[in-house]
């Protein structure tokens, strides 16, 4: 009951205190959504893959990740990059501490998310709260947004989670949208879906319509998984549609959905169908891998500046399509106002 009574106080609390006109939270808090401009969706710094139970901040140096990734980050100044959305979640290797360094170095505005990745088995979920109810876990993601992740002070900018990528929600990947539903309707932070296919993201746009959240809250996260009539389906309901494994390997390849030809050809039809504004395009790229030797194999975030958009222009896309794409979209997805139904 003592644990009831607290979710509800700060659910209330939160709701009241739940800011009047939209804004971004980046990790050196908050920023008008003008101010956003290009912006990347879908990125990593760094990702530990130990498991929720082992990792932790003594799994790394911080010094090293951001040495390591600093780089890569300020290339994308030469393109003319301002905001870099980190989707590293909870136990799988987020580091405020970091990005806010990174952000710093760089003048970069970084956004960092809360909380749980339920995909994998649910191993990268601390093995103490997965029978925790949604209220439970809302309460957990919104103390992060009020005060601060850990003792940094950092607050995140949007929800991060995962489901798994099966054609029937799991009881608790169930409570996991619900409770990023609570989150939302008490703070206002959009809720991206690490999903992949169709299935699994109409059911979750159902569970949240359910608890009187809008679609227009919700991102599908991997949607490359998916296909056409999913994607006119999901933004007729209002969702945002994120396509963010934008790769350079050959089309042969298994996981073929996410090349340059495959983007090319998917946004031309979402464009003939007239929803690019609900479309977010990035790269799932980086990141410092912990546990091997200076991070790994880090790849760069600038594919998309460098082969995408040269041919998307030779296809008929023009700057405009462009801003909506990279601009536009990200600021109407990711500010801070409550969507409900």
């Amino acid at each position: 009951m003592k644990k009831v009574f607290s979710y509800f106080l700060i659910f209330i609390t939160s709701v009241f205190s739940s800011v009047a006109t939209a804004q971004i939270i980046t990790v050196n808090g908050a920023i008008a959504p003008k101010e956003m401009g290009l912006t990347l969706i879908h990125e990593h710094i760094m990702v530990d893959w130990i498991g929720a139970d082992s990792t932790g901040y003594h799994r790394w140096d911080k010094r090293k990740v951001v040495a390591r990734a600093f780089p890569y980050l300020n290339a994308l100044k030469e393109h003319g990059v301002t905001s870099f959305l980190d989707c590293t979640p909870a136990y799988l290797g987020r580091d405020p501490y970091v990005l806010k360094k990174l952000s710093d170095s760089t003048g970069i505005h970084i956004l960092t998310n809360t909380r749980y990745y339920g995909s994998g088995n649910n191993q990268y979920i601390p093995k103490s709260i997965r029978n925790n109810s949604p209220q439970e876990i809302a309460a957990d993601w919104i103390k992060e947004f009020q005060y601060g992740i850990d003792s940094s002070g950092i607050k995140p900018g949007f929800i991060k989670m995962a489901v798994a990528n099966e054609d029937k929600l799991s009881a608790m990947h169930t409570n996991l949208i619900k409770a990023a539903a609570l989150t939302h309707l008490a703070t206002g932070m959009a809720i991206v879906s690490h999903t992949g296919g169709v299935k699994p993201a109409i059911a979750q746009i159902e569970v949240l319509k359910d608890m009187g959240v809008s679609p227009e809250a919700f991102v599908w996260t991997h949607a490359q998984n998916g296909n056409m009539p999913g994607y006119i389906k999901a933004a007729g309901l209002g969702a945002w549609i994120s396509l963010d494994n934008l790769h350079d390997r050959p089309d042969n390849e298994p996981d073929s959905n996410g090349s340059i030809s495959w983007f090319i050809k998917t946004l031309s039809e979402l464009k003939n169908h007239g929803i690019l504004n609900h479309i977010l395009i990035s790269q799932d790229a980086g990141w410092y891998n912990v546990g091997q030797k200076n991070g790994g194999n880090y790849r760069g975030y600038t594919i998309l500046f460098t082969k995408l958009i040269p041919q998307l222009k030779k296809h008929g896309f023009s700057q405009e399509d462009i801003d909506m794409l990279l601009k536009e979209n990200p600021k109407n997805a990711y500010s801070l106002r409550i969507r409900s139904e």
